[in-house]
């Protein structure tokens, strides 16, 4: 579909540009072709009637894809319903909320569905604590055909200044919409900036409904003359002065002002490999555009004469190289090296990542440094340009998975969530920055239960846990070769069998429910490939 010229439908550009069928089966056919073996194995997966390996190993060989087309639109009449009033904010502002109790804030080209408002009367009943509130909409097309859907997760004032995800459709109650009132300053951002002051005096003030709420017709839909120039006064006046928004569309990059950098502690486990670990550090030298910075290689066992030989260079160049002896344990090492390590900023590498873009480490220290942020995690690509790691979403592909996985590394991802920084339940270690007083404050890595597995996403939950947020920043990138230094066994196997079991022991209701991934989303393919029944939504 072709959405109209204006950065306020950037958010709903996560399908443009995706190939037709005759074209998609064509560059399937030449990929099956130059990978035969790949191939091979999603055939095995199929003829074995394997249908969600088949999935994943096509995924692997073809790249993934939004497949997201909606359920038909709920039949009938939008009800009315006593005590809810449905107006745009340039109403309010020019007469008031009136005397209903709930007011729903709309915008040309947006309509509540049938059902809706009676599921926003009773969610309010349900909760006096709510102050507002907003659910899902479908894009729709000519003749009001649904075209696209617009899943959200739940409220993250990072990524609403960022990217407008949420849109203007919001139920609030009058009495909060009386105290806090409409910005006419920020036209076409003044529902957003009501839900930010909102969450800043509640955070709990403001929730998600995970159903069907409305349409938005684009086509319909004209977006206030100084929409963009509103978002940035947003951004900016969050900002207070720390920072600048830098415009991309309708994305915004809030970039924090650091007036004197701390040192930071880049730490690499590694054993032999030396080709890995030398392109790594040789890319950090080269493309780190960050004043105060220390390197610790955690050597575990190397053998090979090259490696020790690079390591003794190392030495003599300044890098600190940590002797870690004994059975691989990749927690143990990290713990070991951060309590030695000299910098404010921890910053965990695995031995396969390699860095291109000097901003990198400045990207993530922006976000990682503020009180109230703990884990803060990169955009990170495999050797085929694809996305590697997005961030971790929880309870998909049977347990953990990275969202976005083997999208075109250029994608924007789902709601622009590949442009704006946004919050996630948990990132990878592969790269992963956090404050040392903030590692330590919750016990570092659980090298005991996760020695080698899942240890990023246990530090990323007990740091929620103390009141942390977790980030993800797309606008840091780097390539990670993904498991190129790991090899597989039975006693490995074993291992990780057993971690898998302690995650569940430790974070099983939390596994179950990522309130920053929709649960409109098909668990069993991967993250943002497909929906399954969601509600308010006619069957298929």
């Amino acid at each position: 579909m072709r959405l109209p010229p204006h950065p306020a439908f950037d958010a709903l550009r996560f399908a443009d540009g995706q190939p037709g069928p005759a074209h998609r089966w064509l560059v399937r056919l030449l990929l099956a072709l130059k990978r035969p073996g790949e191939a091979w194995e999603v055939a095995k997966a199929i003829l074995a009637g394997k249908r969600v390996r088949a999935r994943d190993r096509a995924a692997i060989l073809w790249g993934a894809r939004h497949a997201l087309t909606p359920p038909p639109l709920p039949a009938g009449t939008v009800e009315a319903v006593p005590g809810l009033r449905i107006a745009t904010p340039a109403e309010i502002l020019s007469g008031g909320a009136g005397a209903a109790a709930l007011v729903v804030l709309t915008a040309p080209g947006h309509r509540l569905v049938p059902g809706a408002p009676r599921a926003i009367v009773e969610a309010f009943a349900a909760d006096p604590g709510l102050g507002a509130l907003y659910g899902d909409a479908v894009v729709t097309g000519p003749g009001a055909a649904p075209l696209l859907p617009v899943l959200r997760p739940a409220f993250d004032p990072d990524y609403l200044l960022a990217a407008d995800y949420i849109g203007p459709v919001v139920a609030i109650r009058r009495a909060v919409l009386d105290r806090l009132g409409l910005d006419p300053t920020l036209p076409g951002a003044e529902t957003a900036d009501l839900l930010l002051r909102l969450a800043a005096e509640s955070p709990h003030a403001v929730r998600h409904l995970p159903r069907l709420l409305s349409t938005w017709s684009p086509s319909a839909a004209v977006a206030p003359e100084g929409w963009a120039s509103s978002r940035r006064a947003l951004a900016e006046r969050h900002l207070a002065g720390s920072g600048r928004a830098a415009a991309s569309g309708g994305i915004l990059a809030l970039r924090r002002d650091l007036p004197v950098p701390p040192l930071a502690s880049l730490i690499i486990p590694t054993r032999d490999r030396v080709e890995l670990l030398q392109a790594c550090i040789e890319s950090i030298r080269a493309h780190t555009d960050w004043p105060s910075l220390e390197i610790i290689v955690c050597d575990n066992d190397s053998r090979h004469p090259r490696t020790l030989a690079y390591l003794q260079r190392l030495a003599g160049e300044g890098v600190r190289v940590l002797p870690c002896p004994g059975p691989f344990n990749f927690a143990a090492m990290n713990n070991r090296a951060a309590a030695q390590a000299r910098g404010r900023l921890l910053v965990f590498v695995n031995n396969d990542v390699v860095a291109y873009r000097g901003d990198w480490l400045r990207r993530m220290a922006e976000e990682a440094l503020r009180p109230d942020v703990g884990a803060v995690g990169a955009k990170l690509l495999d050797v085929r340009e694809r996305i590697q790691h997005g961030g971790i979403v929880l309870g998909t592909g049977g347990l953990v998975t990275h969202a976005h996985r083997h999208f075109p590394g250029t994608a924007p991802g789902y709601l622009a969530s590949l442009r704006a920084t946004h919050r996630v339940s948990a990132v990878t270690a592969a790269c992963l920055a956090v404050e040392a007083r903030k590692f330590q404050a919750v016990g570092g890595f659980d090298e005991a239960a996760f020695a080698v597995d899942f240890n990023d996403v246990d530090l990323c939950l007990r740091l929620e846990a103390a009141g942390y947020r977790t980030l993800m920043v797309p606008g840091a990138v780097l390539y990670h070769h993904e498991a190129a230094s790991r090899r597989w066994n039975p006693e490995a196997r074993s291992r990780h069998e057993a971690e898998v079991a302690a995650l569940r022991a430790r974070w099983g209701a939390r596994l179950d429910a990522d309130p920053w991934y929709h649960p409109g989303f098909d668990p069993r393919a991967g993250t943002y490939v497909r929906l399954r029944a969601w509600e308010g939504a006619s069957p298929r």
